[in-house]
């Protein structure tokens, strides 16, 4: 997979893709005569052309493609796909007009407002054609231009516009990619301000306040779990909140910013693999280890944080090497968030590392997966293909993505820590 285009304001050795990851192989769909490859193909677009990236009230998003995605690249045949199609669109709405239009001039004055979500498309589509039908150029230009790329809003929305994002490189697709677009311009919130502030500078060391540069200049720890363990134990976050959820969002960071912001200067990020391998193996213990056992209810915002966690994998090779750490960083921000608005459970690693695997392989893990009921729910197969593949990229940790992916696949049920405007 080649790098994104590099845009004209960095140097040529910034230019040059992230190489600390090895690409993630691509699928080739679009002219193959099988059966199940034009399924994946037609779907895409039916999807694409009928319903829009966000509903209910504009509150939640499509997760359509994510589904189809996730179940193809496990293995999922046609008959699969169709059948996820006809469920997923049964929550959907069809695309409604925007109150205006947007135009190369003025389309950043728009960002936050997704009732403009088909005027947005409509924009990005009509570049797609001005860039001759080369979206890899088209995201370049509008996701890492300028000095707030939209890429580090991907965590606004919990985190959608990434994940849409890493979909459309694994599947090659312009359409998926022209949503990511409309879901990155459309969930732009005040959070990217704590990327947009360090960058470009060296290590994450901000420039605006001398109480920030203090921060960066204590001893660091490269283990993301020693964090979470402060925060947990940090009483400036009690009693903040009376229930989880993402409500809690804007009311955390009114309220307590520096403390937030403390914590999420004290990871060590000088090796960017080791922290990204360590935050996401971090994600999968929020997951799978802090309910109660033998509970069948998983925490619905934890599992964004490993499908996020998936989608920078992706997204890591295949942009600038000058926006590889500002995005690894925008995910411990948000991995930060979702702990402790929904409400810090204590972590308890025996739950991932006491299961029985009882002689299931990855095949049978995707076999009971695709088979399972809940397959047609995006975000369990997006949590399962994710830790498969971090098992098949971090091979030493094999055991453990195993274990835990053993857990989820046949344990889960539905999801909870829900709030009452959950997207």
């Amino acid at each position: 997979m080649g790098a994104v285009v590099s845009t004209s304001d960095i140097t040529p050795a910034e230019q040059a893709p992230y190489t600390g990851l090895p690409p993630i192989a691509t699928v080739d769909y679009e002219t193959s005569p099988e059966k199940r490859d034009r399924t994946l193909k037609h779907l895409l677009r039916a999807n694409h052309q009928n319903y829009s990236v966000l509903y209910s009230q504009l509150r939640f998003h499509n997760h359509l493609p994510h589904a189809l995605g996730s179940a193809y690249l496990l293995g999922a045949g046609a008959d699969t796909l169709n059948g996820m199609y006809e469920e997923e669109i049964r929550h959907l709405e069809p695309w409604v007009d925007a109150p205006g239009e947007i135009s190369r001039h003025d389309w950043r004055d728009f960002l936050s407002m997704r009732e403009y979500q088909r005027a947005f498309l409509d924009f990005f589509e009509d570049e797609l054609v001005r860039f001759g039908y080369d979206w890899k150029a088209v995201v370049t230009e509008y996701m890492l231009k300028g000095p707030e790329p939209m890429l580090f809003g991907g965590i606004g929305g919990l985190g959608h516009p990434l994940i849409h994002l890493g979909y459309a490189f694994e599947l090659n697709s312009k359409d998926v990619a022209m949503e990511a677009l409309t879901l990155a311009a459309t969930n732009y919130n005040f959070l990217h301000t704590y990327i947009d502030r360090d960058f470009p500078t060296t290590g994450f060391v901000p420039t605006q306040t001398p109480a920030a540069q203090e921060l960066c200049s204590k001893a660091h720890t490269t283990d993301p779990l020693a964090v979470l363990d402060s925060v947990r134990t940090d009483t400036r976050f009690d009693n903040l909140f009376s229930s989880p959820g993402s409500v809690n969002i804007e009311k955390l960071f009114a309220e307590r910013e520096s403390a937030v912001l403390e914590h999420y200067y004290s990871l060590d990020t000088a090796d960017l693999a080791r922290t990204h391998r360590a935050i996401t193996r971090a994600a999968v213990l929020l997951l799978c280890a802090t309910h109660t056992p033998g509970e069948t209810n998983f925490d619905f915002f934890y599992v964004h944080l490993l499908t996020v966690s998936h989608a920078v994998r992706t997204l890591l090779p295949v942009v600038p090497v000058k926006y590889a750490l500002p995005l690894v960083r925008s995910h411990w921000l948000f991995v930060l968030i979702v702990y402790i608005i929904q409400l810090r459970p204590a972590i308890h690693p025996e739950l991932v590392g006491d299961v029985d695997v009882e002689g299931r392989g990855w095949e049978k893990v995707v076999g009971h997966v695709l088979e399972k009921e809940s397959s047609k729910d995006a975000h369990y197969l997006k949590a399962v293909r994710a830790m498969r593949d971090a098992a098949g990229l971090w091979e030493e940790d094999g055991e453990f993505y195993l274990k835990a992916a053993v857990k989820l696949a046949w344990e889960f049920v539905k999801w909870g820590g829900f709030d009452n405007a959950t997207n």
